[in-house]
């Protein structure tokens, strides 16, 4: 006699029994939501029956109670993002960043808005409207947002802190367009040439490369720039403001750059190289200007005796030889001169000011020609030749003595 069989589970195929499965499961499903009804009828029963001193409502009376909040709830809801209002008006505002309805036209510009206070806060840009005045300093505000960030500037207050650098910020938008210092992103692209950048204020100052337009204009001289900044610091011609001194000979100039390129007046640094001789210049016109000895070029003509010049200042400094014009009056001694370098090398007789250093053996001296010509003295350089017997001088004078 063989063994029976092992028990299995019975895998049915019966069509009525699949229905009979089916309705145990939709009845199981209904069981869990009366339960949370249930729980939630609990609730409102609580809430309304006990009430120390009040009627309590009957179970029908409270159920309703209960079918209205439940219908309030989900009519406050938004079917698109799941968000929940208080109330129906809310809800309708807020379908409109769904649907994009921007429903109040401003008549002045056309611009849209989604709600009537927008465009009563937008009017004022017309109006010209700033009912927002700091405490502080007086400052006003079309919105109250802007003024509250503002007074951040009379707090200190930086509530934005870069996790990467720990550097703060007032302005949450100032801290993302920073972050891309650390990512390296640059979202704003030219469509001229190409050449990106982080935000899209530096691509607006950069468009105007291309455009040529220059909407800032001094009321001095009509010279027009494309940046504000570069016009402020044009209008330091017109005052004469020079905020940026030095801090070995206390020469004071305008531009900061300006102070940077004098620094290497003292620190003997020597940036552009000729590729013909290996000479060294403080700055790159020094070496434009340098060019021109191997390239012989001359394009400058004095129309009075037809001398040539490679540089135009020296040619126009040299038309005053002609014309007699010394412009250039010290006022310590009433001496004249035609240039105003000239000048300036003859005050330092008055002031004493040596701003030429050796990088050898510390020496001053006032010109710079004069230090040129003291340095050979420690790199052995003779520039200067006989014609007669190949000796060599360091000085063109020195030749001549002999």
């Amino acid at each position: 006699m063989s063994d029976p069989e092992p028990c299995r589970m019975k895998h049915t195929e019966d069509p009525e029994e699949q229905r009979e499965l089916s309705e145990v499961e939709e009845e199981s499903e209904e069981l869990s939501e009366v339960k949370e009804e249930s729980e939630e009828l609990s609730e409102v029963e609580e809430e309304h029956h006990v009430q120390p001193g009040g009627k309590p409502l009957s179970r029908s009376k409270t159920k309703q109670t209960f079918l209205k909040k439940r219908i309030a709830k989900k009519s406050t809801t938004c079917t698109q993002c799941g968000k929940s209002f208080t109330n129906k008006p809310s809800l309708k505002l807020h379908m409109r960043v769904h649907t994009r309805e921007k429903p109040h036209t401003c008549d002045q510009c056309g611009s849209s808005f989604t709600q009537k206070q927008h465009l009563k806060g937008h009017m004022r840009i017309h109006t010209g409207e700033k009912p927002y005045s700091c405490d502080q300093c007086g400052k006003s505000f079309t919105y109250k947002h802007n003024l509250e960030i503002h007074k951040r500037v009379h707090t200190g207050q930086r509530p934005f802190t870069c996790d990467q650098c720990g550097k703060d910020f007032m302005h949450s938008s100032t801290l993302k367009i920073h972050m891309r210092s650390h990512t390296g992103e640059k979202p704003y692209a030219c469509d001229q040439c190409e050449k990106r950048f982080s935000d899209k204020q530096h691509l607006k100052l950069h468009m105007r490369v291309h455009t040529g337009e220059k909407p800032f204009t001094c009321d001095q001289c009509g010279n027009s720039f494309a940046q504000k900044p570069q016009l402020n610091r044009h209008m330091r011609i017109h005052t004469g403001e020079k905020p940026y001194a030095c801090d070995q000979c206390g020469k004071s100039f305008a531009l900061s750059s300006s102070l940077k390129v004098h620094m290497r007046v003292h620190t003997g640094e020597k940036p552009c190289t000729c590729d013909q001789c290996g000479k060294t210049f403080i700055v790159a016109s020094h070496l434009k200007r340098h060019l021109t000895v191997h390239t012989k070029e001359k394009p400058h003509s004095c129309s009075v005796c037809g001398k040539s010049f490679s540089v135009l200042q020296t040619l126009q400094g040299h038309q005053k030889i002609h014309t007699g014009v010394r412009e250039y009056v010290c006022f310590e001694c009433e001496k004249t001169f035609i240039t105003a370098n000239s000048l300036k090398r003859h005050q330092r007789i008055h002031t004493g000011e040596k701003p030429y250093k050796c990088s050898h053996c510390d020496k001053r001296f006032s010109v710079s020609t004069s230090l040129k010509t003291h340095e050979r003295i420690h790199t052995g350089e003779k520039p200067y030749k006989c014609s007669h017997c190949n000796k060599r001088f360091t000085q063109s004078s020195d030749q001549k003595k002999t």
